[in-house]
C-alpha cells in the first residue's frame, strides 16, 4: 500500500488519476480505518487529505451560505454556534453517526462518499439544497448533494475526481430544517428510516420546502409530492396527513432484519410529519 499526503487538491487530483489499483481516499478515515483493520479493502493507494489547507475549515460565504471542509468532523459542526443557528437539521444529522469518539474524526464528506442510503448526514443536506465541488482531471464541477450517490456503495465520482468542499445556500430569513431517524436502540445504530425537512415560512404560511427520506429507497430520495402538500399551507392537520401519506407513497423500502418494508413505509409517514412540525416551529424563530 502506498500512502500519500498530498498539499494540494491539484496534487491529491495527479496521484488519484494516475493510480491504477484500488484508491482509497483518507478525510476523517472513520469508514476508511475499520476497512482496513478488517481486512475488506486493501487500497494500493491510500491518499490523505487532511493535510490540505482548508480542509478543516468552516467558512461564512458572502452571500450568507456555508462552505464545509472535507475534514471538518462532526465536532467541528456541533460546536460551531453560528452553523448551528442557520442549518440545525443538517448538524443534528451528522451528530447522530456513531459515538462521541467517532464524532472527532467522522466528516459530512465521508458519510455522503461512504453510499449508504441510511447515512444519516445526508438527509439533512439533502433537504438543505447543499452542492459538492468536484475536481478532476477534466476540471471542476458543482453537484448537488441527491446526485452523489447513484447506488448503495457507489457514487458519481469518476476515477480522479474528488469532493473538495461542501456548500450550504443561504438559509434565508423565517427558515427551518429538521432531521428525525428511527433506530431500535437508543444511539450508535443505523437508521431504519430517516427523514429531513427544510422550509421556509412567511407569517404563517410554508412558502416552500424540501423533503429527503433516508433508507427507504437505494439512496436518499428528495419527494416533490411531500414539498407540494405543505407548500401555501400553515401546516394544519390535513397538511401533515397530506405530507404523511405522500411520504409513505415515496418510500420504497426492502425488508430486512432490522424492519419490514411495510413498517418503513408508515414510519417514514411518522417521521415527516414531525420532522415537519420541528422545522416550521424553528423557522418561527
Amino acid at each position: 500500500m502506498r500512502y500519500h499526503a498530498p498539499a494540494t487538491f491539484d496534487e491529491a487530483v495527479s496521484i488519484a488519476a494516475a493510480a491504477s489499483g484500488v484508491t482509497r481516499f483518507l478525510a476523517g478515515g472513520t469508514d476508511v480505518l475499520v476497512q482496513l483493520r478488517a481486512g475488506s479493502v486493501t487500497p494500493d493507494d491510500l491518499i490523505d487529505l487532511k493535510k490540505i489547507p482548508g480542509t478543516h475549515e468552516i467558512t461564512a460565504l458572502p452571500d450568507g451560505g456555508w462552505r464545509i471542509g472535507i475534514a471538518v468532523s462532526g465536532a467541528m459542526l456541533g460546536a460551531h454556534a453560528q452553523l448551528v443557528a442557520d442549518w440545525p437539521g443538517v448538524v443534528e444529522g451528522m451528530e447522530l453517526v456513531g459515538s462521541t469518539q467517532v464524532q472527532g474524526r467522522a466528516t459530512l464528506t465521508g458519510n455522503l462518499c461512504n453510499g449508504s442510503p441510511a447515512a444519516d448526514s445526508v438527509p439533512g443536506l439533502v433537504a438543505a439544497g447543499a452542492t459538492v465541488t468536484i475536481l478532476g482531471p477534466n476540471g471542476s464541477r458543482e453537484v448537488p448533494v441527491e446526485q452523489v450517490p447513484v447506488k448503495p456503495g457507489k457514487t458519481v465520482l469518476e476515477p480522479g475526481e474528488i469532493i473538495t468542499a461542501i456548500t450550504l445556500p443561504p438559509r434565508g430569513t423565517k427558515g427551518g430544517d429538521a432531521y428525525l431517524r428511527f433506530i431500535p436502540r437508543t444511539e450508535m445504530d443505523i437508521a431504519v428510516v430517516g427523514c429531513a425537512v427544510s422550509l421556509t415560512r412567511e407569517g404563517d404560511t410554508i412558502t416552500a420546502a424540501r423533503v429527503a427520506l433516508g433508507a427507504v429507497a437505494p439512496t436518499v430520495l428528495l419527494d416533490e409530492a411531500c414539498a407540494q402538500a405543505i407548500i401555501g399551507t400553515t401546516l394544519d392537520d390535513a397538511a401533515l396527513d397530506a405530507l404523511a401519506g405522500a411520504a409513505s407513497r415515496a418510500a420504497k423500502p426492502i425488508s430486512d432484519k432490522r424492519g419490514t418494508k411495510e413498517f418503513r413505509v408508515e414510519v417514514a409517514g411518522v417521521l415527516a410529519r414531525r420532522a415537519a412540525k420541528i422545522a416550521y416551529e424553528r423557522a418561527a424563530k
